[in-house]
């Protein structure tokens, strides 16, 4: 099965892009949790946090430096937000490919479950 996300990124899928550069691509998410609710995953199909390695040390930093940017984008910087990166099917993983969640617009319920 292809994945959803390599579909959007090269865009032979729609999808509402935020942000997009040579490393990373954002946009927003079709079932949100929450006023804003943002995508962020990098260009490079990586399955999950579990393959990246020390070469993917760029990608890594693109995605974190990207949350900020997407938050000022979304303009949730300051009030604050949350991000969730989920792993595998314990962690809730839905789609097999490395994505960082950004949330905000309203104030997050306690606890992470």
């Amino acid at each position: 099965m292809e994945c959803i996300f390599c579909k959007i990124v090269s865009g032979e899928m729609p999808g509402k892009i935020v942000l997009r550069n040579e490393h990373i691509c954002a946009f927003r998410d079709i079932h949100p949790a929450a006023p804003k609710h943002v995508l962020i995953v990098p260009n490079k199909h990586l399955a999950s946090t579990e393959e990246l390695s020390r070469n993917d040390r760029n990608v890594a930093a693109e995605l974190l430096l990207a949350v900020k940017e997407v938050a000022k984008l979304e303009g949730i910087s300051e009030t604050g937000y949350r991000i969730i990166c989920n792993c595998g099917s314990h962690g809730r993983q839905e789609v097999s490919h490395l994505h960082i969640h950004v949330l905000g617009g309203a104030p997050m319920r306690h606890g992470l479950g």
